[in-house]
């Protein structure tokens, strides 16, 4: 006889093919083989060594215990002033609150605000987690797409066309993960003036790549327009901009009312986040930003490698990236190509599984990102590394035999 009995919402999820990917580079490299993964969002610097000497002096210093579940008054307070200082937005004490990273964050929110059937409108290319946490909390997330010729960001009369009485959440992420897409203050100010005419609909702002951007401006809902912050949670983190994924750091702000009910959560679940990565957080808010620069300098000949590939690869296609350390490249004219072996590539995916298997290069398929014919190749690895994993996907796709050649 069996046990096995899942509660019914785990039938709508899966788990995160980022992950997937990442575990499947790791099985090959068990093997013997040399695998670079370039299907993880993760920069390669390593965390600034002012935020790891806080850390470290937490540690020496005793400061190894349990505090406050939404986190100290001390990272508070620096969360408190990042908004202020960088953001213009002002929230008390009660408004902001820190956890295991920002993807907690986010699923608490969902988790606290969704009744089953609420609709949660979710812009594709989108974070492979979104629909997921959405289904786990018994929403049900509203997919709409955006195009290339859009610049892949939403405009106001597809978010007005996809508003609903049940709808409980727009999400929006800028810079994004996987197009690279910043919205400008003028787009983003367009998407609020559609906005205010909703007031039942919460605002979700993403801005956990806010740094990591080349010559473009960042804007937030809640900054551009006032009048959505009493309903617009606010997401960040230490991962990205910082370097910091495996602190496991995020903080948010909101009203008073939603950030209440995630802590109640989060004090049943993870209560609060690491005391260590606690300190950690609080050099790196209030350290400054002097670091980035060259970590931009970095990341912009790292773009170019991988964009000039891509240019010296017929089937393949991306336009230049804004932020976010992605590339999101068109690969349909790969769709129906032959391997060496006879294989027919049938979509993305296998695709992406020929790069693995051919190349040794892992990359994430963009059906993933509800986008299909896509591939998003992370370029956030050492230089030379990038380069020769370039070279590998040049060759595998060389190899390939292209339907119109047929």
């Amino acid at each position: 006889m069996s046990y096995t009995r899942l509660a019914p919402r785990m039938s709508g999820a899966g788990s995160s093919p980022t992950a997937e990917i990442s575990n499947k580079v790791r099985a090959l490299t068990v093997r013997g083989h040399a695998v670079v993964n370039l299907g993880e969002g993760e920069l390669d610097f390593p965390t600034p060594p002012a935020i790891c000497a806080a850390g470290i002096a937490a540690i020496h210093d005793g400061d190894t215990k349990y505090t406050a579940v939404a986190g100290t008054a001390e990272l508070k307070a620096a969360i408190r002033n990042k908004f202020s200082r960088e953001n213009g937005l002002t929230y008390a004490n009660d408004e902001v609150i820190a956890g295991a990273g920002a993807k907690q964050l986010i699923f608490n929110a969902f988790l606290a605000t969704l009744a089953s059937g609420d609709e949660v409108i979710v812009p594709a290319p989108y974070w492979v987690s979104y629909p997921d946490m959405v289904r786990l909390a018994e929403g049900v997330p509203v997919i709409v797409a955006c195009t290339p010729e859009e610049g892949w960001k939403l405009t106001p009369q597809a978010l007005a066309a996809a508003i609903t009485p049940r709808t409980r959440w727009i999400v929006l992420n800028s810079p994004n993960n996987p197009s690279g897409a910043v919205y400008s203050p003028a787009e983003m100010k367009a998407l609020t003036d559609a906005l205010l005419a909703h007031p039942d609909v919460l605002v979700m702002a993403d801005d956990i790549y806010e740094h990591v951007r080349f010559d473009c401006e960042f804007a937030t809902p809640a900054a551009i327009e006032p009048r959505l912050a009493e309903r617009t949670l606010t997401i960040n983190g230490l991962s990205k901009g910082y370097s910091m994924t495996g602190w496991r750091i995020g903080y948010a702000g909101g009203p008073a009312w939603l950030v209440g009910a995630m802590q109640v959560l989060q004090s049943q679940s993870t209560s609060n986040p690491s005391t260590i990565s606690q300190r950690a957080a609080i050099a790196a808010l209030e350290g400054g930003l002097a670091f980035m620069t060259g970590w931009l300098e970095t990341l912009r000949e790292r773009r170019g490698i991988v964009l000039d590939a891509i240019a010296r690869i017929d089937g393949l296609s991306s336009d230049v990236p804004e932020g976010a350390f992605y590339v999101f490249s068109d690969c349909r004219a790969m769709i129906g190509a032959k391997t060496p072996d006879g294989r027919v590539i049938a979509n993305d995916l296998d695709f992406a599984t020929y790069l693995l298997e051919a190349a040794h290069v892992g990359v994430v398929h963009g059906s993933a990102f509800g986008t299909p014919g896509y591939i998003r190749i992370a370029y956030a690895v050492d230089t030379d590394t990038l380069r020769a994993a370039c070279r590998r996907i040049e060759d595998a796709c060389r190899a390939l035999l292209l339907k119109a050649a047929a």
